[in-house]
């Protein structure tokens, strides 16, 4: 299966810029189905950690108050060209998904 998460990666003065965009729906619960009148269930990504050449650099831990498909960027001390960064999350519901890229 294809990752639903985009990742870029830059090294600059020592310092890594990480950005990312998951693709994730992000259902609060509260929010109302227009046809049917009931509740959309809670389904948001929980845990989002991002992992430099397997050293974790980043851990997030967000809640339905996150929109749909999400943006993230972080900075980290370190990273030369051609490092790996992965970017994973597990939501609510026990799904994962996880992507690398190369620093350039």
């Amino acid at each position: 299966m294809a990752s639903n998460i985009k990742i870029r990666a830059k090294v600059k003065n020592g310092e890594t810029t990480v950005k990312s965009l998951m693709s994730h729906e992000m259902e609060t619960g509260m929010r109302k189905d227009k046809k049917t009148g009931e509740l959309i269930p809670a389904h948001f990504i929980q845990e989002v950690t991002g992992k430099w050449n397997d050293t974790v650099v980043m851990k997030a831990l967000w809640s339905g108050g996150v929109s749909k498909n999400p943006y993230l960027s972080f900075k980290f001390n370190g990273g030369e060209p051609g490092d790996t960064i992965e970017i994973a999350w597990v939501d609510n519901k026990g799904n994962t998904d996880s992507a690398t890229a190369e620093i350039s």
